[in-house]
């Protein structure tokens, strides 16, 4: 199975038939519009088996799998206490095995922006996880920690590897949180502004099933979008 994730950065229906030359079984796309309130005929036909969620018809989270694999929304809370987190899109891949697609988002928040959204969704849904794949656009890294907080990037790490998940990424560079020095976002496509900021989280049973690991090219994709594609491809027992 091949997964994607990727932030298109917008307009994703003059994005896509690059996109599938990737042969993905599965995309993950954050600032993407609904396919089904759009009138480009090609995206609408490419996206018939798909996902989406957001506020915004041309800027949400997309699903966007082969015809053959049943996707199905997965009924998680998105509350914490009386608060929304977004976004978060939960499915599972023919009723066998479950990915929690994410892009995480400020949500108006002044403390829980970002990774606190992720952190607060943890805590409602992480007994559900311990089998489930978590991939996405975190807008987080550890070299953003701050001292007096308990929901900092280092925090969710530690929470997702408290159930079993760890990040592909670190466990094939074998470099540690914060250190990365293969960028997936580069802030107004400046080379000079880059970080990492999108990941892959897996079980250790699914880690072990990894076939392919890949960030696409800056060369190929930053003249795209701001972000680069992540590619993950894993044997199916």
């Amino acid at each position: 199975m091949k997964v994607v994730t990727w932030n298109c950065n917008g307009a994703l229906r003059n994005k896509f038939e690059k996109l599938e030359k990737l042969d993905a079984d599965i995309y993950i796309i954050q600032e993407c519009e609904d396919p089904n309130k759009t009138m480009n005929k090609k995206y609408i036909n490419w996206a018939k088996n798909s996902l989406w969620i957001g506020d915004n018809k041309n800027k949400g989270l997309g699903i966007f799998a082969k015809e053959k694999i049943k996707i199905s929304h997965l009924n998680w809370s998105h509350k914490y206490m009386e608060h929304d987190v977004k976004y978060f899109l939960p499915f599972s891949i023919d009723n066998k095995s479950n990915i929690l697609a994410l892009w995480n988002h400020k949500n108006h928040s002044p403390n829980f922006g970002y990774i606190g959204q992720l952190w607060k969704y943890l805590q409602v849904n992480k007994h559900k996880m311990s089998n489930t794949i978590v991939i996405g656009d975190f807008n987080s890294n550890t070299i953003w920690d701050e001292w007096d907080r308990w929901w900092n990037h280092s925090d969710v790490v530690r929470e997702l590897n408290e159930i079993g998940i760890d990040s592909v990424y670190h466990q094939v560079s074998k470099e540690k949180q914060g250190e990365e020095t293969s960028p997936t976002f580069f802030l107004y496509r400046n080379i000079e502004k880059s970080y990492h900021i999108d990941y892959v989280f897996v079980p250790k049973h699914i880690m072990n099933n990894l076939v392919k690991f890949e960030i696409g090219s800056i060369d190929e994709w930053l003249k795209l979008s701001d972000h680069l594609p992540i590619i993950c491809e894993f044997k199916v027992e």
